[in-house]
């Protein structure tokens, strides 16, 4: 099977990091197709920088050819719900995929993520799922996510720091990694802290690869129905950029 695993921002040394993470836990006949989001923000932190990625994201998943499965790799689940609606194909988001997963080997689990203002992003989607009451606390590590790149020790000890904090006050017993940059520390956080750590992608992939053996699609009934022919044949025309005139502040 091939699944195509998009990286929704637009950093390539990321989707480098993402297709290596991915390729270590996918099965011996699965292919990993991973892509670079056509348009984006260099990094996805919060509400705005999401919206910016929205179109690059979808015109990937538009333009994608002989693919069995999508793996969105943004820990916000970065237009998961409009991307299902192009294709039938099963189309996963890494978050989704590790609170579902954690919510099945712990009782109580705890999120360690990026920077602050990519917090409420994360409840909202618990709430959705039907998870939140698993979850105990989503924590800010505040690590930007280009400083995950690098294997920055700094950040490395930041997100080491708040794990310690989870264990210690919210009594979590399961830890969700927030940020696809975070795949590669999963085992070793793991092993250090003494229970589950969850990298979303991880999940993502092994899911991708069961619903596919399953033969499962994406409805194309209801809130996943395919878009009007007239909106799809227009969605990704490229257009001249206008000029604005600024807003003024006051």
């Amino acid at each position: 099977m091939r699944i195509l695993v998009i990286n929704p921002n637009s950093t390539a040394g990321m989707t480098a990091a993402i297709e290596i993470a991915a390729k270590a836990v996918a099965g011996p006949d699965t292919e990993i197709v991973a892509q670079t989001s056509a348009e984006g923000p260099v990094s996805i932190e919060g509400y705005f920088d999401e919206a910016l990625s929205l179109k690059g994201l979808l015109r990937t998943i538009h333009q994608a050819d002989d693919i069995d499965a999508i793996v969105i790799a943004g820990f916000d689940d970065t237009g998961l719900d409009a991307a299902r609606c192009l294709t039938d194909k099963p189309v996963i988001g890494i978050g989704e995929a590790a609170y579902r997963y954690a919510a099945m080997i712990a009782n109580k689990f705890s999120v360690v993520t990026t920077l602050a203002r990519s917090v409420p992003a994360l409840e909202h989607n618990l709430k959705r799922y039907g998870l939140y009451g698993h979850c105990v606390k989503v924590r800010s590590s505040e690590v930007a996510v280009l400083e995950l790149e690098s294997n920055n020790p700094a950040a490395c000890a930041k997100i080491d720091g708040e794990i310690a904090k989870a264990i210690l006050e919210d009594r979590a017993e399961a830890i969700v990694l927030g940020c696809a940059g975070m795949a590669n520390l999963a085992n070793s956080l793991s092993h250090r802290h003494g229970l589950p750590v969850l990298d979303g992608l991880a999940c993502a992939i092994a899911l991708a690869e069961s619903m596919v053996k399953l033969g499962l699609k994406t409805s194309r009934l209801g809130g996943y129905a395919p878009p009007p022919a007239a909106k799809l044949a227009n969605a990704f025309r490229t257009t001249e950029p206008q000029t604005l005139t600024p807003l003024r502040v006051v």
